[in-house]
């Protein structure tokens, strides 16, 4: 092999690692929590709330809860559960929060569990990036950054959010 094959051979392989550097930055931990993919679905310009979504898994040996969580990007944060009952979803907040089993995942996604975010003071354009803090009955606080997808966005496979 010659030296500059060698030499872009080198760059190559750094920037392939490098390249799963944001994929990574993207989870988050607190304590035995899991935090994947932070993500939520751009609002339309008058829309006062928007959506958040989320994976969180338990790798300890005791249950945790999530019960609450606060953002710059608007008043309040609530948890709320999506469900269709006789053909009809219906929306309900969750006051006492969600359990994290241990040893389980919890994931946060369209028409499920999600985050509402209350009283929007500008709309969620796809692209942006809003960091909110997420609070736990025992792991405490932690600062996640969700990426804003577009309006119609399904929940992003796994993998699909290397590019992060």
């Amino acid at each position: 092999m010659t030296r500059s094959a060698i030499g872009a051979l080198g760059v190559a392989l750094s920037l392939a690692a490098f390249a799963t550097i944001p994929a990574r930055a993207h989870d988050y931990s607190v304590g035995p929590l899991k935090i994947t993919h932070p993500w939520a679905r751009a609002t339309p310009p008058a829309a006062k709330v928007g959506g958040g979504y989320l994976g969180i898994e338990n790798t300890g040996p005791t249950p945790d809860r999530l019960i609450g969580g606060s953002t710059e990007a608007a008043a309040r944060v609530e948890i709320h559960e999506s469900s269709l009952n006789d053909g009809i979803m219906r929306m309900r907040e969750k006051t006492d929060g969600i359990v994290i089993p241990s040893g389980q995942k919890v994931e946060f996604k369209p028409s499920g569990l999600h985050l509402m975010l209350v009283e929007l003071k500008a709309p969620l354009k796809q692209g942006d990036k809003v960091k909110a803090t997420l609070l736990f009955e025992r792991a405490g606080s932690v600062v996640v950054e969700f990426q804003v997808q577009g309006v119609g966005a399904p929940q992003p496979a796994p993998a699909e959010h290397t590019g992060h």
